[in-house]
């Protein structure tokens, strides 16, 4: 990807966090008043000095990690299981209220420039949320100059707002306007300052998309990576510091009827098209900032589901090339979280901190422990950058923690303690289960193909059977006299049924079928009882790289080689749609034979266990009920 493209795809959801971060760190000054409101310039140069240290400090995680170093992966790598996954509990937080605030905010945008649409606000939002899963179960994806554009034209608008707003602040020497009347509720303490500043630092939100992203760089990926995300930081700097500056010399105070940027945006266009087109650049931009999340969200679940802490069912990808399951849990928990807060931007800022910088300490002093184990050239350097990024990230996650635990950051808070909670048990139930399905020596042996009824006439007859696997082609374009794949014949340009029309035992013939995930306890059973019923069988593997590929042949030929074994490669982390493909080619080359499918399957002592098991033989069902002649059960094995 080019950085022109890249800087705009993966700096949305960070870029357009000034549509709201300057402004919850005002709605928060503006209760003490006139007060409150100067200190928004000291805040503010502490907000812009924390975005260049931990830009700075992600700098070096990009170096560190050519490959794409995201806070869990960073955090696992260098402190351990338990902060990687507090990193990751920080990360899904994050995501899931990216989606929430975005659209929140977006929503804002559209009902200032539409007042009327405001009671409307929450239904609108939900059904944005439900727009997003839609289109990315289809497998929508950020691409191209067409998710550029949102990105481009809310920095477009930002700068023509601040350009054209300062311009007419020195027509009048910069002397800023009077703010109407405000009612004092607090008093300009250190409670109120620290509760600022958090509010203000969500707008650091998406500064580390870069790092996590930096394979889809073009040649060479680190540096361009590197250039990118210094760009974006400066744009971030430029544009969050422009309208603080710009908000107090206009005046303007936040409302509940109106956002701060559409108040500037009257104030310097009145209600022209330039208006409107800084509302639609907010409002668009936004939507892209929480299309984001649909993005990281899946990927950093399957990488929790691939590490055994989180349902295995995660790592499978739909038809569409997408992590389905990731991408519907995120839509239901931004949706519930949406509704729960009203839809409110000021109510879901609180708990956005939390998560957002508790990822940020994670990442940044796993990433100390790197630089002080590798001690390579300029270690020193780097480790500085990154001990100075977790320091202060680790202030603003305090200081939100505690400035914030009543108006909501303990929601936050709690869902990352009970993530943990839910991660690691979910990690013991698999590692119990694997304990118990581990082959051991002498646990079960399979017999010799000819004492299980199986000759090497019919072996080698069930291996050619496998070897002949040719493209489905569907059944389009049969041919008069030939089955199509669902067994009927076209005769006289009618079709007859002759795929069931066995009546007597001796005219069905078999072929036993046993899908294997891997070697286990579980697999060899099903092996066992597919041979104990002294029909030609064969065992059939999906596996998701060569290198599987090859590690589960070597397994095979070190426990006997008894049976034909045909491995099918699917890069895609998909095994029912592969494991279909294969069983409806056999079927159509060999219409004659009654093909079993034999599947092992877990069956656990607790019902919510069950959850993490897959279920395969139901969606084999589905995908298959169409054929005629194919029979599918299950071996259970008990845990």
């Amino acid at each position: 990807m080019r950085k022109l493209v890249a800087l705009p795809v993966l700096s949305a959801d960070a870029l357009s966090s000034v549509a709201y971060g300057p402004e919850a760190m005002l709605a928060i000054l503006v209760l003490a008043g006139t007060a409150g409101l100067a200190y928004s310039f000291p805040i503010s140069a502490a907000i812009v000095f924390l975005i260049l240290a931990v830009g700075v400090s992600y700098r070096q995680t990009i170096r560190a990690y050519p490959h794409g170093g995201g806070s869990y992966i960073v955090a696992s790598d260098n402190l351990g299981p338990v902060p990687g996954l507090i990193a990751a509990a920080g990360l899904m937080t994050d995501y899931v209220l990216t989606v929430a605030v975005s659209i929140a905010s977006g929503v804002a945008a559209v009902t200032s420039a539409i007042p009327s649409l405001a009671p409307e606000a929450v239904p609108i939002g939900v059904a944005v949320i439900v727009l997003l899963l839609a289109g990315n179960l289809r497998g929508v994806r950020q691409a191209g100059a067409l998710f550029a554009a949102p990105t481009y034209a809310f920095i477009v608008a930002m700068f023509a707002l601040i350009t054209w707003g300062l311009v007419q602040s020195a027509e009048r020497g910069f002397e800023p306007r009077p703010t109407p009347v405000i009612t004092v509720t607090e008093s300009a303490g250190l409670y109120l300052i620290m509760r600022a500043f958090s509010s203000g630092a969500t707008a650091m939100t998406g500064i580390e998309a870069i790092s996590n992203a930096v394979p889809v760089f073009r040649r060479v990926e680190w540096r361009q990576a590197r250039t990118t995300l210094t760009w974006m930081v400066g744009l971030l700097i430029a544009m969050f510091a422009g309208i603080v500056a710009l908000t107090h010399l206009t005046g303007v105070v936040p409302s509940s009827r109106e956002t701060v940027l559409s108040q500037l945006a009257h104030l310097s266009f009145g209600s022209g098209w330039l208006y409107v087109f800084v509302q639609a650049a907010t409002a668009a931009v936004l939507l892209l900032a929480a299309n984001t999340a649909y993005n990281d969200f899946p990927r950093v679940l399957s990488l929790l589901a691939r590490d055994d802490y989180a349902p295995r069912g995660f790592m499978r990808l739909g038809d569409r090339l997408a992590y389905s399951n990731g991408i519907i849990l995120l839509s239901v928990a931004a949706a519930l979280v949406y509704v729960a807060f009203d839809g409110q931007t000021a109510a879901l800022i609180p708990l956005y901190a939390v998560g957002v910088f508790l990822a940020f300490t994670f990442s940044q002093a796993g990433m100390v422990v790197h630089w002080w184990r590798l001690r390579d050239r300029h270690w020193r350097k780097s480790l500085l950058f990154n001990a100075l990024g977790a320091l202060l990230s680790a202030v603003v996650f305090i200081t939100a923690g505690i400035s914030k635990f009543t108006s909501g950051a303990w929601v936050a808070i709690v869902a990352v303690g009970l993530f943990l909670l839910v991660t690691l048990r979910i990690h013991r139930h698999y590692t119990d289960v694997r304990a118990r399905l581990r082959l051991r020596p002498h646990t079960m042996e399979l017999p010799a193909p000819g004492e299980m009824g199986v000759t090497r006439e019919a072996e080698a007859e069930v291996e050619a059977q496998a070897e002949g696997e040719a493209e489905v082609k569907g059944v389009k374009g049969v041919k008069e006299g030939e089955s199509d794949v669902n067994g009927e014949t076209e005769v006289n340009g009618e079709y007859e049924v002759n795929g069931e029309y066995e009546e007597l035992p001796e005219e069905i013939h078999h072929l036993l079928i046993v899908p294997l995930a891997t070697l286990d306890l579980a697999g060899m059973r099903a092996l066992a009882y597919a041979a104990s019923l002294r029909r030609p069988v064969l065992a059939l593997h999906i596996s998701l790289t060569d290198q599987e590929a090859d590690r589960l042949r070597a397994y095979w030929a070190l426990w006997g080689d008894h049976l034909p074994l045909e491995i099918v490669v699917s890069p895609y982390r998909a095994t029912v749609a592969p494991l279909a493909h294969y069983i409806e080619t056999l079927h159509r080359q060999h219409p004659d034979l009654t093909l079993t499918v034999i599947l092992p399957e877990i069956i656990t002592r607790h019902r919510r266990h069950q959850l993490l098991h897959s279920r395969t033989a139901p969606r084999l069902r589905r995908a298959l009920r169409p054929l005629t002649k194919i029979v599918i059960t299950t071996v259970p094995f008990h845990v």
